[in-house]
């Protein structure tokens, strides 16, 4: 855990904010754990999204905080391909007050909202970090693993595993260990393999071990398209008649990193706590958010 060690360079925790409250409902929703308020409304999500990231501030120490959140179901990529995400099942009732509500609680809280109509969190994190890795320290938490593309020097990857404090940790060192690419290029692995969650096919009979090779060996979907006469016929013949969807497939599985941010790293720093905010928590009806803020925070 040496990578939270704190110095004097702003650390910035920036948080995917659909993960974990998605995360958070479905590990309730099975036993109908609700936690709902006096007039009814769900909260199981929203309860369990808040104490994961005040877990995550007791343990990673930042001294800034970012959440970001997809704004709608759809975005330009269901324009690139309308089959995408469409085999998704539609949020459950008990989830649908629960995103707002979300927002509300984390802008209550003092954490600061990102997102944008159109675009998903993963490209909003994309371009924080691609606008901000200068200025600081970042880890990331989310569920994603699409989101390790977006490592660099100063960026760690922060996966969650179990529970609220239990992470698998990569920094850019870690994943080209791992992988032998580039991060970036792991966009490229994901379009010869496809994702079946997010409903892009990739090449079909092209699965991850030889879809990482392919890249490893020939550099990116440019560089095996270039190379594809020196190719095994069989997997020659598998690119070139799926040659259209791995290029659709690679727009896609790429993180765009050009969304406008309305703010700045400074909006984003910690604010001191005070009773004040525990109050209100409690009046709306937050009581295992105000009471793990209190084992936290006092």
């Amino acid at each position: 855990m040496e990578i939270f060690i704190l110095d004097k360079q702003p650390h910035l925790l920036l948080i995917d904010g659909m993960a974990l409250l998605f995360r958070s409902f479905f590990a309730t929703a099975p036993m109908h754990q609700f936690f709902r308020k006096s007039d009814g409304t769900p909260t199981n999500g929203v309860q369990g999204f808040a104490r994961h990231v005040l877990s995550a501030q007791s343990i990673m120490r930042p001294t800034h905080i970012a959440v970001c959140w997809d704004m709608g179901v759809h975005t330009f990529r269901n324009e690139l391909f309308d089959g995408y995400k469409a085999n998704r099942p539609a949020p459950p009732d008990e989830l649908k007050p629960q995103f707002d509500m979300a927002k509300d609680v984390s802008e209550m809280i003092g954490w600061q909202n990102f997102g944008i109509v159109g675009m998903e969190a993963d490209d909003t994190i994309g371009s924080i970090i691609d606008q901000w890795s200068d200025k600081a320290r970042i880890t990331v938490i989310s569920g994603d693993k699409d989101l390790l593309q977006l490592l660099n020097p100063s960026t760690t990857i922060a996966l969650t595993k179990k529970g609220y404090t239990e992470y698998n940790i990569y920094n850019e060192e870690r994943f080209m260990e791992e992988y032998a690419i580039d991060p970036p290029l792991f966009a490229d692995v994901k379009a010869f393999m496809g994702d079946p969650s997010d409903g892009y096919p990739g090449v079909k009979g092209i699965g991850p071990k030889t879809a990482l090779k392919l890249i490893q060996t020939y550099g990116s979907v440019d560089g095996v398209l270039a190379s594809i006469d020196d190719l095994k016929p069989a997997q020659r013949s598998k690119i070139q008649e799926h040659e259209e969807i791995l290029k659709l497939s690679l727009q896609l599985a790429r993180i765009n990193k050009n969304v406008p941010i309305d703010g700045t790293l400074d909006d984003c720093e910690l604010p001191i706590w005070d009773h004040s905010k525990l109050e209100q928590l409690t009046m709306e009806g937050y009581s295992l958010i105000t009471r793990h803020a209190r084992s936290l925070m006092f």
